[in-house]
């Protein structure tokens, strides 16, 4: 069973169609799967296990009929998950807040439906922080989530369901979102692969928080998977502009060739110059670097200008602006605050709330600093550094000493920040281990809209880095 479990769904959706594996066979494995870990990890907080038979025996139907392996969809028969921001039809969209407790759309969000259209079955909705709003997977509703690497550490957030549910083997992929880091600290923490792309590459329509005002600049939806192969098809499968995204543009799918692939020139920093690494951290930027060197690439040291300045103008986009929303939703509901979500308010309030002045401000600063990261990236369009200064930390935990210096919670995720408040795409691979043997994920930016460079980058780094993949749990 695990040999299936832990198979490329793009191996999976080629067996499907050889009448190798039955759509059947695979969903009653990670069912099963499901059974066994998530009492444990508390990854999943809807399963519907009847609707995923009936799609399965749906999908083993037509391979039966299908009179080309063409005629059925490039992910006909696998078992996704998703995040529960994401409306799915029948499934409890709560986005672990009490104020949307038993909420059930009657419709799934683009992106689910593409998902669908492609042949994928969805097995159900993953467990997040309420509203979404922390880098560790806990709430009022369903309790925290583990992760499968040590059940004493968390699997990060806001993703952590779903980076701990395929980590695990439970699901050979899903769809996260990512504001801060959402996607890609999750997958460094659980040692799968995430992609946060541009705003408006994928459609953000149906998830709740709604991506509007500075979050629709900021925030995006995008695939987790164990590798960059199934990034690449869900990504192809979820791409696309949708007329509920304002953020969306009719950008064309084109894949880059080898030779184009290996022509991209690559900078990489161990550390930002504010916030340190682990040691091991900045092992795996220099192993990474490396590795692609050694695969024909042309790597050299690059410490971009200007990364403190978008740390600062994320934080009051996300962190002052986000409060401003979210605390008068709590009004007379305060029983029903989350401890981290309330941790969060009282960060945000520490700050002076933005004005029409203040927010206008922040607004032309970014894009006069967007201009000018982009003119540096002319020279190097692939960065490469690390995704947080640290890896998996234990539940609770808000504060590290990492190189004599104190890191405080937010400012652990600013390698991640960075790039929302950019805009770049980026990608997450695991490359290596803590001396804990937790996952040590490494990340790869590009230039907006061209998320298909990025994942051809990712895709040579995982080529030539054997990254244990499998958690000891599963």
């Amino acid at each position: 069973m695990n040999e299936i479990l832990f198979l490329p769904a793009v191996v999976m959706a080629e067996r499907i169609r050889e009448k190798k594996i039955s759509p059947v066979e695979l969903v009653d494995a990670h069912l099963t799967q499901i059974e066994k870990l998530n009492p444990m990890l508390n990854a999943f907080v809807h399963v519907d296990a009847n609707a995923a038979r009936r799609a399965a025996q749906a999908a083993e139907a037509a391979v039966m009929h299908a009179k080309t392996r063409k005629a059925l969809g490039p992910l006909h028969g696998i078992p996704v998950s998703v995040k529960s921001s994401f409306e799915v039809s029948g499934m409890r969209c709560e986005s672990g807040t009490r104020l949307r407790t038993g909420y059930v759309p009657a419709q799934d969000a683009p992106l689910v439906a593409r998902l669908r259209a492609a042949g994928a079955i969805v097995l159900g909705l993953t467990n997040t922080p309420e509203l979404l709003m922390a880098w560790e997977t806990d709430n009022l509703l369903y309790g925290r989530t583990n992760n499968p690497w040590d059940l004493e550490c968390t699997p990060g957030g806001s993703s952590g369901g779903e980076a701990a549910a395929i980590a695990a083997g439970m699901s050979a992929g899903g769809v996260g979102s990512d504001g801060g880091g959402s996607i890609r600290v999750p997958a460094h923490f659980s040692g799968i692969c995430g992609l946060k792309p541009t705003p408006g590459r994928i459609p953000a329509s149906g998830h709740y928080p709604v991506s509007a005002g500075p979050f629709a600049s900021i925030g995006v939806v995008g695939p987790m998977a164990r590798t960059v192969a199934d990034l690449k098809i869900l990504f192809e499968v979820m791409q696309g502009p949708d007329i509920g995204d304002t953020c969306a543009a009719p950008v064309p799918l084109l894949w880059p060739s080898d030779n184009e692939t290996r022509n991209l020139r690559i900078g990489y920093f161990e550390d930002d110059g504010h916030t340190p690494v682990t040691r091991e951290t900045r092992a795996a930027v220099r192993i990474a670097a490396e590795a692609l060197r050694s695969a024909g690439f042309q790597v050299e040291p690059f410490q971009p200008e200007g990364l403190e300045q978008a740390r600062q103008l994320w934080w009051k986009y996300f962190v002052v602006a986000g409060g401003m929303l979210l605390r008068p939703m709590f009004e007379g509901r305060e029983a029903d605050l989350s401890p981290i979500l309330k941790q969060f308010l009282e960060i945000s309030a520490a700050d002076p709330p933005l004005t029409a002045d203040t927010l206008l401000n922040c607004w032309i600063e970014r894009d006069l600093l967007r201009a000018r990261f982009f003119a540096q990236m002319q020279r190097y369009p692939i960065l490469l550094c690390p995704a947080a200064a640290i890896p998996a930390f234990r539940h609770g935990e808000r504060s590290w000493q990492v190189e004599g210096k104190s890191v405080d919670y937010l400012d652990a995720w600013s390698y991640t920040e960075f790039f929302n408040l950019l805009g770049n795409p980026a990608a997450v691979v695991p490359v290596g281990q803590s001396s804990e043997g937790l996952p040590v994920g490494m990340q790869i930016i590009g230039r907006p809209w061209e998320e298909e460079e990025v994942l051809s980058v990712a895709g040579a780094l995982e080529s030539v880095c054997d990254a244990a993949r499998i958690p000891p749990i599963a």
